[in-house]
């Protein structure tokens, strides 16, 4: 089965509609940049797994020739050393709206996202409650929960409305003086509702609290401005939106203000102030330096490298722009195709509410979505019955959406009769 196969399958309504989006859409000439798979007729996962880039298979090369096979061990000094910061820096500039020095690549999401829970509630001494929601991404609940165990802490719990999210006055009620940190996923990672990052921050602050921000599902998909908002403390991965492939490190961000003040629980000698010294004791980097543990993941930051060049080209406001586009359009043919079949919206409807991607909800998603993928058409499967479709604005077309959304009405069919 091909997408030409399935195209002329699509309602001849939508199949125009995808196509005068298409035409009209100044993003459109990016997907060329992307390597695609004959075997992938839709692709609707972009938010779990960005596909690779061609720029990314020439630089693999590049570098397996060069700075490794050629440089070797002199790559440390000629740049590998600093690549942790710089590309940082990188990400700060283009994606986060956060000034230099602040930002760091290193480790996986959750070391990074233990780093800094531990270190935040440690600099709030005298405040013993932790406020998270009971529909955050698990690594974020599991985090919570050990570090408070570690520390003898509460946790308080906000539970939101599953297809919506945390609302600013659910953090307001949630927060006191005992409170030390709220840890927020910024886009749900079911429901796709984008929280309002700069109230909820600010309410924390109202309260003496540290703000984390787990920012998964927004970066390189919603425009961001940690600095604007005074964010305290952020952390994110880039195999999503940022294209960094598998296993890709994750990125946190501390803001400057507090560099000095937190002390990482991961104590390693790359975060030493002098890592070569092979000192005694531990003496934390100055800046945001001191928040990396162990030796950089060098080959692990590469492909990211190449999907923030086209990010920065493309602007971050016109990629939030098609983002919103492909997630309205994606809703406006599941009322037509897949309503009618027993489908619910389980995201918000409003698309300033929305990140980049949508759930739909139907008891018989978990088949289907196994039978869509033996066919090519890639969503993903969220229990308890939720299909997600990811829409990475600078590889995705409303046409691929428009074939991969009836793919889903035939194979619901199917499962019906």
């Amino acid at each position: 089965m091909t997408f030409d196969d399935v195209a002329t399958r699509v309602p001849a309504a939508i199949r125009e509609r995808a196509a005068a989006l298409d035409a009209a859409d100044p993003l459109a000439g990016y997907r060329a940049a992307f390597i695609e798979s004959q075997d992938v007729v839709a692709y609707l996962d972009g938010n779990s797994l960005g596909r690779p880039l061609k720029a990314t298979r020439a630089n693999l090369t590049r570098f397996v020739d060069g700075p490794w096979a050629d440089r070797l061990i002199r790559s440390w000094d000629e740049g590998w050393m600093n690549a942790p910061t710089e590309l940082g820096d990188l990400i700060g500039r283009v994606v986060l709206g956060a000034g230099p020095g602040q930002t760091v690549v290193a480790d996986s999401t959750t070391v990074m996202l233990y780093k800094l829970v531990r270190a935040a509630v440690d600099a709030r001494p005298g405040r013993d409650e932790i406020v998270i929601d009971s529909e955050n991404f698990p690594t974020d609940r599991f985090v919570v929960e050990g570090v408070a165990a570690e520390r003898g802490l509460t946790i308080r719990w906000i539970h939101p409305d599953p297809a919506a999210g945390v609302r600013t006055e659910q953090v307001r009620a949630a927060v006191g003086p005992r409170t030390a940190l709220v840890l927020l996923s910024h886009v749900a990672y079911r429901s796709g509702y984008l929280a309002d990052l700069a109230a909820i921050t600010a309410v924390a602050h109202e309260a003496g609290a540290l703000m984390l921000w787990d920012l998964c599902h927004s970066a390189g998909a919603v425009e961001l401005a940690l600095d604007e908002h005074e964010v305290d403390l952020a952390v994110g991965c880039t195999y999503k939106y940022l294209n960094g492939g598998p296993g890709a490190p994750a990125f946190g961000y501390v803001a400057r203000r507090l560099q000095d003040r937190l002390r990482q629980p991961v104590q390693g000698w790359m975060g030493a102030a002098d890592p070569f010294a092979m000192g005694d004791r531990y003496e934390p980097a100055t800046g945001i330096r001191r928040f990396i543990s162990g030796t950089p993941p060098i080959v692990g930051m590469l492909p990211m490298r190449d999907m923030l060049e086209l990010i920065d080209e493309a602007g971050m406001p016109a990629i939030r722009a098609k983002s919103s586009k492909l997630t309205s359009f994606a809703i406006e043919v599941a009322d037509e195709l897949l309503v009618p079949l027993g489908v619910r919206l389980a995201s918000p409807r409003a698309s300033g509410e929305r990140g980049g991607h949508v759930t739909f909800d139907h008891p018989d998603f978990k088949r289907v979505t196994e039978e869509l993928w033996a066919r090519g058409v890639i969503p993903d499967f969220r229990p308890p019955h939720g299909l997600r479709v990811g829409l990475s604005p600078l590889s995705t077309s409303f046409s691929e959406l428009a074939v991969g959304l009836t793919m889903v009405a035939e194979v619901l069919t199917q499962e019906r009769s």
